[in-house]
C-alpha cells in the first residue's frame, strides 16, 4: 500500500476516481464529479496540482496537496492535506480530508491511508496539532481518526 501525490502519469485512474466521487459526501466536496476525461486532463488535473504551490490565488486560499492511496495497482482513496488553517478551516474542514471507494470501505484502508497521510502532513503543517473534522453522522471516519491517535474535542 502506498500514497502517491497527484500526477500526470496516473491521470486515468485519478479521473475515474474523481468523477465517480459524489459532489458532496460526508463533508468532502468535489466540484469535478462527472467531468469528461479531456476536461480533467486539460483543466482539472493542472489546477489540482497547482494547489500545492498556488499563484495568484485569493487571500483566503490555503495550499493543498492531493494524494491517492494505492493498493496492488488499484486506486483506493483520496487524501487532501491543507497546509495550514484559516479560521474557517479551524471551525470546519481541518487539515486533512479524505474519501475511500465505496466498494473498499470497512477494510482498513481509511485507517492505513490516514496514518500514511499524517506522516507526510507532519512535514508540511506548521501547527503543533493536526485537525480533522468528522461529521456526526459518519461513525466510520470517527473510528479511523481515533485509530490514528485522534481525540474528540468538540
Amino acid at each position: 500500500m502506498e500514497l502517491r501525490k497527484i500526477n500526470v502519469q496516473d491521470a486515468a485512474a485519478q479521473w475515474q476516481y474523481t468523477t465517480e466521487l459524489p459532489a458532496d459526501e460526508n463533508g468532502l466536496t468535489n466540484p469535478y464529479h462527472g467531468v469528461s476525461f479531456d476536461e480533467y486532463t486539460e483543466k482539472v488535473l493542472p489546477t489540482l496540482i497547482s494547489y500545492e504551490h498556488p499563484i495568484n490565488m485569493p487571500d483566503w486560499f490555503v495550499p493543498e496537496t492531493y494524494y491517492y492511496l494505492w493498493d496492488e495497482g488499484r486506486l483506493i482513496g483520496e487524501f487532501r492535506i491543507r497546509h495550514h488553517l484559516t479560521e474557517t478551516l479551524r471551525n470546519g474542514a481541518g487539515h486533512i480530508g479524505y474519501s475511500i471507494r465505496k466498494d473498499e470501505r470497512g477494510k482498513g484502508y481509511g485507517t492505513a491511508g490516514l496514518k500514511l497521510t499524517i506522516q507526510i502532513a507532519k512535514d508540511i503543517i506548521p501547527e503543533e496539532e493536526i485537525y480533522l473534522r468528522v461529521n456526526l453522522d459518519n461513525p466510520a471516519s470517527l473510528h479511523v481518526m481515533l485509530h490514528n491517535g485522534g481525540r474528540v474535542v468538540g
